[in-house]
């Protein structure tokens, strides 16, 4: 626990494989990050139900029409069928590989630059690293996020696929559309990475003063402290993906271009602050199997591969 054994996915942040960066491991750095894409593709379509109910009920549910997590797993399967949970999870899938490749380039370059100052980048250092590895893969993969959201609200018969959904977006709304969300997604990289960092320096520190042996923790101790402090970086940083979801889901020729300024605004006069957490409980719901599963998916996969 003295380096942060980084959980994968958690079915909201997918994360670069720490062993990848490690010496001595840059020549089979292709097995890891395969590994830790099927790992993240197995975990995403294994938690998939969960993470359509949670989007559903970010834009759909209010104060005047409240949804609980049965009530909207329920809508969606009487408007799509059982097998309508699983709108949207083939984008989620296919945005992995572009997603780790840029996450783990800038945050190799990144990682570097430090080390040349001080041998071994701290924590500070990491978090900036890591930050800005999030903070650029965002921002060429914002336009797949927006396609994402589009295809996990869409009802039966709206899109053809993908490429419809794109072609549409791009006919009614233009390009613009694509970056919708794109400001309160970066504004949540900084909640979410000072939260993440200081859950996980607090738990260090209890397991420091409990003299156990930091350099080699249990599986389930690394995994447990990684899972809470992820999942309390996700609650600190929830109201702005939530609006953000919002703002992507909003189409341009049924209602005024959305702000994030407005939305916040329409939410708080609305619902109050609840609103703000509305689809909450999926999302804390999905955490534990969805970094378990990844977790049980990327140690297989390296075994198989011989790393």
């Amino acid at each position: 626990m003295g380096v942060k054994p980084e959980v994968l996915d958690t079915g909201e942040q997918l994360m670069v494989p720490m062993d990848v960066l490690e010496e001595g491991n840059e020549g089979a750095w292709w097995k890891f990050l395969l590994s830790g894409a099927m790992a993240g593709a197995v975990s995403r379509t294994g938690t998939a139900p969960l993470d359509r109910a949670k989007v559903y009920m970010q834009v759909y549910s209010s104060k005047s029409n409240f949804m609980n997590l049965l009530g909207g797993l329920r809508s969606m399967v009487q408007e799509g069928g059982f097998r309508s949970l699983w709108r949207g999870n083939g984008i989620n899938v296919l945005k992995i590989a572009p997603e780790y490749a840029i996450k783990f380039s800038v945050f190799e370059q990144c990682k570097n630059y430090f080390c040349g100052a001080h041998g071994s980048p701290p924590f500070q250092e990491r978090l900036i690293a890591g930050s800005l590895a999030v903070a650029t893969s965002q921002t060429l993969i914002n336009p797949m996020e927006v396609l994402k959201t589009r295809l996990t609200l869409r009802r039966t018969g709206q899109y053809k696929g993908l490429v419809d959904c794109a072609r549409q977006i791009l006919e009614r709304e233009g390009t613009r559309a694509l970056y919708r969300g794109y400001l309160p997604n970066m504004l949540g990289i900084i909640p979410y990475a000072c939260t993440d960092l200081a859950v996980y320096e607090m738990l260090r520190c209890f397991w420091l003063k409990s003299g156990k042996d930091m350099e080699d923790p249990s599986g389930l101790v690394s995994l447990s402290s990684v899972t809470l402090s992820t999942t309390c970086g996700q609650m600190a940083s929830y109201p702005l993906t939530l609006v953000r979801t919002r703002m992507q889901a909003q189409d341009t020729v049924e209602c005024s271009n959305p702000t994030m300024c407005g939305v916040f605004q329409g939410i708080l006069a609305q619902q109050g602050w609840r609103g703000l957490y509305r689809g909450m409980t999926p999302t804390l719901l999905k955490v534990l199997p969805a970094g378990g599963i990844s977790h049980m998916v990327y140690e297989a996969m390296k075994k198989t591969l011989g790393i």
